[in-house]
């Protein structure tokens, strides 16, 4: 199994906040961008209401592997921006996992 490419560039979150679709829950927020080519890129963004530099990165770190476990029923050229709130600190990676398949289902991320 392939990994997935990682955003990076500012132009790419900002092309999947403009132009993707949105699906939203207390825990995740999920904005998913169509593509041509390129296969899965996800990006992770903590902003700073969520705590300090210790909870942000544990919130990417799980994040990342509720993906993780669901990047094997991928398919599809998309870009993908997961933005952690503040109720993700107290969730495990399962947990986001279940709220995680549910969004990109609806997006059609998942088959």
């Amino acid at each position: 199994m392939a990994k997935y490419a990682v955003i990076k560039q500012n132009f790419e979150f900002r092309r999947a906040y403009n132009k993707g679709k949105c699906f939203v829950s207390p825990y995740l927020v999920t904005y998913c961008f169509k593509k041509k080519y390129g296969g899965i890129k996800i990006g992770i963004t903590s902003g700073k209401k969520i705590g300090k530099a210790v909870v942000r990165n544990r919130c990417r770190r799980v994040i990342r592997e509720a993906f993780r476990s669901l990047y094997g029923n991928t398919r599809g050229n998309w870009d993908i921006v997961f933005v952690a709130r503040t109720a993700t600190v107290y969730k495990k990676s399962t947990e986001i996992a279940v709220i995680m398949k549910k969004q990109l289902t609806e997006a059609g991320v998942l088959n």
